[in-house]
Formats: C-alpha cells, sequence, structure tokens
C-alpha cells in the first residue's frame, strides 16, 4: 500500500504517549478497538471531517513496516476507500516525523509536505 501513514493528535495526548513510550490511541480509538490512520491522500479530509476547528494538533508520520504486519489492517470506510487500522499499541520506534498542524486563516488544517 504505502510507506507513511498519517495519525493526527491533541498535542497533550501526544505528549503523554512520548511519556509512556507508546501511544495507546485517542479515545475513539480506544472505543473502535483499533488506532485510526489516513494516507497522505486521506489525511486532510480527515482532518476537516473529524479535527475541524480544533487546534494545538499533532501530525505523526508512521513507517508501516516498522509495525507489525499481523496488527496493521487496511479496511473499507463506510465510503469504501480503503483506511489504515493498528490493532494494537503504536511502538514510537516506528513514528519517523512529529510536526505540527496549525489552523490557516481559513480556519482549515495547514499541511506539510507529505511522503506517500
Amino acid at each position: 500500500m504505502t510507506d507513511i501513514i498519517y495519525k493526527i493528535a491533541p498535542r497533550a495526548l501526544w505528549h503523554e504517549a512520548e511519556a509512556a513510550g507508546r501511544f495507546e490511541g485517542a479515545p475513539v480509538d480506544r472505543a473502535d478497538g483499533f488506532i485510526h490512520f489516513s494516507t497522505a491522500a486521506q489525511v486532510a479530509e480527515t482532518a476537516g471531517k473529524h479535527f475541524a476547528g480544533q487546534d494545538d494538533l499533532l501530525l505523526v508520520a508512521v513507517r508501516t513496516d516498522a509495525l507489525d504486519p499481523d496488527a496493521l489492517r487496511w479496511e473499507p470506510s463506510r465510503g469504501g476507500a480503503l483506511f489504515p487500522h493498528l490493532y494494537g499499541p503504536l511502538g514510537l520506534g516506528a513514528v519517523v516525523a512529529v510536526r505540527p498542524l496549525p489552523l490557516g486563516a481559513d480556519g482549515r488544517h495547514v499541511f506539510p509536505d507529505l511522503e506517500g
């Protein structure tokens, strides 16, 4: 599929993960039983749909080849697109970048250049 997948996380939640040495997911992830990720092509829509107007967010880039292949599943969303889901905690060794995801003047998130 793709080498890099993305997680949008509130800064405070991500700092908790850094202190713990792994990311267990946001409340919605824990409720669903897996950590939601997006590809580079999907992440802007994810931000608009699930994080509209929220600031103090981080964009976490993760290497798929550093994840347990049995835990990473590509599953269809309601619209049929395949999204990456991680069934288990995210080890921080798979993280290749953590960048701020600020809001622009138009109220939409401003993304850095994305890989994958």
